[in-house]
């Protein structure tokens, strides 16, 4: 009895253990895809700026150590050096995004967007240091494109391993809401910039809209921090299933699908870079629009990105990612001739209806449903690495190379934009054909093995043995 009633006594002093933590409650996919959209129009702010700038500052500041076209084609130079370094970036934090995290990664391209982008704003000029001026601004350039390299894959799977798979599509939308996002911020900023007198523009207008990376980093880092890591990723973490060389097993285990998807983003990357970078400085130096009105068509056709980026995601979740990526190759397929000839008319309504069709309808429409579409086609394991393989190494020549290669086919054509044209049908229609040879993969589950399954739906199907 003693004991007992000493064991009571002993058990009602004692405090009661504490419960086991509880898990964390879910995130809610809305706001990680509002934080990715956030994270990635920042990062993209300022590679865009970049290409702004080298359509209207760079050749009269940086290289007017040349004569005529050698120094704007020195400019779009430099523009494509960014892209060369973003598959610098993207093996890199592909490689360590999918063995530790996504979100580290986003933390890391961030800073690096946004240290070198605000250095690009105090960097002197040609007149100032000379030879040193564009030296400097090609190592910051690479810096620029490394960090993007980086951020593009972790941005999308951040918002589409959130999201549930009925929705995945209007949710990954959110982080290619990005890339016009940024170019809409880049075109107004320097609209406002490009309002004071030239001289003052030259001097110090440009470098204000750099320098404002600054107060958009800290606001991009706060946002970012306060994402956990995805599902899809912690459950490859708790399985201990982390590839050990994801882009090795990438190409081992899905390399054709890895180039059929590069062929899907060549319009997309062809058509963004055409209208956002040449065909201003086309409309500005050849045509004669002023700098003002060029960028302001540019602004309205990437809010109407935004938007039509969102419908087309949420779009692709009902019909499937093809169809409307399809669609909108489609109409870049014919678009390309009568945008040519209305930007070359010069009028204030054939500019501005170019640049909404090409950067509003055409890249928001082709743009939205490729998030989903390719995160679906590969498997967890190597996803960061395939879709910034995916992105950046098809970006040399789809984005990259677009200004310089549209500059050179200019001046076959004797200043009319033509070839130019005739390359842009070029362009969609191999976008068209890759698109086709892929499957649908809409509604697909993230967690399964998708390489066999992928693989088998690509193959070509075999004949029937013939009946006796």
């Amino acid at each position: 009895m003693a004991s007992t009633s000493g064991a009571a006594a002993a058990s009602a002093t004692t405090p009661p253990a504490d419960p086991p933590p509880a898990d964390p409650p879910p995130a809610d996919p809305r706001r990680v895809a509002m934080a990715s959209a956030v994270g990635a129009t920042i990062e993209w702010y300022d590679f865009f700026l970049y290409g702004t700038a080298a359509g209207l500052v760079f050749d009269k500041l940086y290289f007017n150590g040349l004569d005529g076209p050698a120094a704007q084609f020195a400019a779009f130079g430099t523009f494509a050096v960014g892209f060369l370094a973003r598959p610098i970036g993207g093996l890199i934090f592909g490689h360590y995004g999918d063995r530790i995290g996504r979100k580290t990664m986003l933390i890391w391209t961030l800073l690096i967007m946004g240290v070198g982008t605000a250095v690009i704003g105090m960097l002197p000029t040609y007149d100032q240091i000379g030879v040193w001026a564009p030296i400097l601004l090609v190592v910051l350039r690479i810096l620029q494109g490394i960090g993007v390299g980086g951020e593009y894959g972790g941005a999308v799977l951040l918002a589409v391993e959130f999201a549930p798979a009925r929705r995945r599509g209007f949710f990954g939308s959110f982080a290619h809401v990005g890339v016009p996002g940024g170019l809409f911020l880049a075109s107004g900023a320097f609209a406002i910039a490009s309002q004071l007198p030239d001289e003052a523009f030259l001097a110090w207008g440009w470098r204000v809209c750099f320098l404002l990376s600054i107060v958009l980093l800290a606001v991009g880092a706060w946002i970012r921090l306060s994402v956990m890591e995805t599902p899809s990723f912690q459950r490859v973490q708790e399985d201990k299933q982390v590839s050990a060389m994801p882009v090795t097993e990438l190409f081992r285990r899905q390399g054709r699908t890895l180039f059929l998807g590069m062929g899907t983003r060549f319009i997309e990357g062809f058509t963004f870079n055409l209208f956002s970078v040449y065909l201003l400085a086309y409309a500005v130096d050849e045509v004669g629009v002023s700098k003002s009105t060029a960028l302001n068509c540019i602004m309205v056709g990437a809010l109407l990105g935004v938007g039509l980026v969102l419908v087309s995601g949420r779009l692709s979740d009902r019909v499937g990612r093809r169809p409307v990526f399809a669609s909108g190759a489609a109409f870049a397929l014919v678009f390309a001739f009568p945008a040519a000839w209305m930007i070359q008319t010069g009028s204030t309504l054939g500019v501005f209806l170019t640049f909404v069709g090409g950067l509003g309808i055409i890249y928001g429409w082709v743009y939205g449903p490729l998030a989903a579409f390719w995160s679906e086609l590969f498997d967890t394991r190597y996803r960061y690495s395939a879709l910034s393989t995916l992105y950046q190494v098809s970006g040399i020549l789809a984005s990259g190379l677009t200004p310089l290669i549209a500059a050179w086919l200019v001046t076959k054509g004797d200043g009319t934009l033509w070839l130019v044209a005739t390359y842009n049908v070029v362009v969609a229609a191999i976008s068209l054909v890759c698109a086709q040879l892929l499957p649908e993969t809409r509604g697909r589950d993230l967690t399964e093995d998708l390489a066999p399954v992928v693989e088998a739906e690509q193959a070509p199907a075999r004949p029937e043995p013939a009946s006796v």
